[in-house]
């Protein structure tokens, strides 16, 4: 893969400050920082990853029903991959049916769509419906679990470990603020979460006629400005928890409060969090994902004689509001050769600042290049030659 241009500048240049380097990064402490009256807490810029607040971040600790975050982002993607419908219809288990805790009260035997299921997960926590979509994905809870603990790894958290998918007391389970943090920006950017998030009183209708009320557990959808959405927790052993997102502009936000003595107080230290990212850092959008650049790569061997490329996920750095540094972004790009097809690599863009590497992402062809027939290559070919 070669240094090239696939925009007209060899480099964009901004003036703004990265905190540090990749999903490692850190800021350094100072007196503004907040004190969140809670176990545990996190604070991450969710675009880019970066860490800008923590506190016993990585702490194995029982958090309730943000065991939930990943319930609902197994389900998400089911659907992505067309092993569930949101229209699809389930039916309830005796043992769904007779979970505790926050539920809808589903009935034993009747049938629900599952996207009246996995709102009442999402807006009310409803324990029923969770073990109900557990079993239709993966035939019975323990394997849906499996598949909660693979998928954890993968995204990176390491001190994750669940044995239900409801967040109700069962040892051996537990997780930490980080983890939780880089569970909920998987889920955020899942536009029907979106839509269940901002929900907030709705009733839930039974095929038997009956009406259960839900309403949102997270008040921040209310109270903050720019809330998007998140997951409360509570059980005796975790304390009152919360994971929830924000933005102000371009800049997007996440926290976490773990193991906070009241609801009052973990909604303060969510705040707080909130509050201290949105007055100290700001976050400049350089590419958008999905948002083809400017410029087009040149293809080889096609009637297509030049591509869009987009992005593959958003680029963007962020800075420390009154500082002033020197960003670039350069482009790699390989040897375009038909057949081209649309999601293919051709490229990354990378980020520096002051000539250090800080991120990359991949750069994917926005359109197929079919290949020259037989007949187009001859023409090409003399037309060249000529």
């Amino acid at each position: 893969m070669k240094k090239s241009v696939i925009c007209a500048a060899a480099a964009l240049s901004l003036t703004a400050a990265v905190i540090g380097t990749g999903n490692a990064c850190k800021v350094f402490a100072d007196e503004t920082q907040p004190s969140p009256a809670c176990k545990a807490a996190y604070l991450m810029d969710e675009t880019s990853g970066v860490q800008l607040y923590a506190k016993n971040e990585t702490e194995h600790l029982p958090i309730a029903s943000m065991c939930k975050i990943m319930t609902l982002l197994l389900a998400f993607e089911a659907e992505e991959r067309g092993d569930i419908s949101f229209s699809d219809e389930i039916k309830v288990s005796e043992r769904a049916a007779g979970m505790g805790g926050s539920q809808v009260f589903l009935g034993a035997g009747l049938i629900y769509k599952a996207d009246d299921l996995l709102k009442s997960i999402a807006v009310c926590s409803a324990n029923d419906s969770c073990v109900a979509v557990a079993e239709y994905l993966c035939g019975s809870e323990a394997s849906f679990c499996e598949r909660m603990n693979r998928r954890a790894k993968e995204l990176g958290a390491e001190n994750t470990l669940f044995a239900n998918c409801t967040g109700l007391p069962k040892e051996p389970q537990y997780s930490c603020a980080k983890d939780v943090a880089l569970m909920l920006r998987e889920l955020i950017g899942h536009e029907k979460y979106q839509e269940y998030s901002h929900v907030w009183l709705e009733d839930f209708a039974h095929p038997d006629g009956r009406t259960t009320q839900m309403t949102n557990t997270n008040k921040l959808i209310r109270t903050y400005d720019g809330c998007d959405g998140g997951k409360t927790g509570f059980t005796n052993e975790a304390g009152f928890c919360l994971a929830a997102a924000a933005h102000k502009g371009e800049t997007c936000v996440i926290s976490v409060a773990i193991g906070a003595n009241d609801s009052k107080s973990r909604f303060s230290a969510v705040t707080s969090l909130f509050d201290y990212a949105f007055d100290h850092f700001e976050s400049t959008v350089l590419l958008r994902e999905g948002e083809p650049l400017q410029e087009k790569i040149c293809i080889r061997g096609s009637r297509t004689g030049a591509i869009a490329v987009v992005p593959e996920r958003t680029l963007a750095c962020l800075r420390r509001r009154g500082t002033d540094e020197n960003y670039t972004v350069e482009y790699a790009q390989r040897e375009a050769i038909a057949p081209i097809a649309r999601g293919e690599v051709l490229g990354e863009a990378i980020l520096y600042r002051d000539g250090v590497e800080i991120d990359r992402v991949a750069l994917l062809a926005g359109e197929d290049a079919d290949r020259f027939s037989w007949w187009e290559a001859y023409r090409e070919g003399a037309r060249n030659w000529n």
